[in-house]
């Protein structure tokens, strides 16, 4: 994929490359903004992830919700929340089938169209995310960042991004980083509502979604041990 091309935005003459950290400030702004459309969409979205909580049950049983530590600002780890999209069902020999067999029924559903995403609402008013921001990744993925890259430790990770615009599981990790670190540059909120608005779209044509990322690249820390050492 062209990043280049395909992030061609608006915002341009109104923000630029900044250097150094993002201003408390501004990030106060930002956290208030967050806390405002979250508990918004909290109360709009009871109902689907409601819904949603029943069906998981009575397909895959309890637990109904998924649960996973990443990294978030400043390096602090926290859990993330979502719904389960997949069963445990496990070979012959106890290890995991993979994704794509496992997320089945209601799972691809809730996938495409981000239902399994709702629970961060709750990551959101904690603090831990903000609605838009660096995708947070898994912790042992947080040596093999490059110094650039760990730029994205700036700012609260998010909810969604320039990336998960851009082509979510789709797009190579050189890529996925470049515009985690492209937002953190040139943050502004108009830039957040930009990418706010994007992600509406992007959701309602359920595009970018892979059901098993793994089938497709390696994960982080698997593709830079064959072309680096940590520093």
């Amino acid at each position: 994929m062209n990043v280049r091309r395909e992030l061609a935005t608006p915002w341009g003459s109104e923000t630029g490359r900044v250097s150094g950290r993002p201003s408390p400030a501004r990030l106060r702004v930002k956290r208030a903004v967050d806390v405002l459309l979250a508990l918004t969409l909290l109360v709009l979205t009871a109902p689907v992830v409601a819904v949603a909580a029943l069906l998981v049950l009575a397909q895959f049983g309890p637990p109904v919700c998924f649960s996973q530590v990443r990294t978030g600002r400043h390096g602090r780890r926290f859990r993330i929340y979502k719904l389960r999209t997949m069963s445990d069902e496990r070979d012959a020999d106890g290890a995991l089938l993979p994704d794509g067999v496992r997320c089945r029924g209601i799972g691809p559903v809730l996938r495409r169209l981000s239902i399994d995403e709702l629970p961060q609402l709750w990551n959101v008013l904690r603090g831990d995310l903000s609605l838009v921001g660096p995708r947070p990744l898994l912790p042992h993925y947080d040596p093999w960042y490059t110094d650039p890259e760990r730029r994205r430790f700036l700012m609260p990770p998010g909810l969604t991004g320039l990336q998960q615009i851009s082509g979510r599981n789709t797009l190579a990790w050189d890529d996925r980083l470049a515009l985690d670190t492209r937002y953190v540059d040139e943050w502004s909120l108009r830039l957040d509502l930009w990418i706010l608005a994007r992600t509406v779209g992007k959701v309602l044509r359920g595009t970018g979604v892979v059901l098993d990322p793994s089938a497709h690249m390696l994960d982080l820390d698997q593709e830079r041990q064959l072309t680096c050492l940590p520093s």
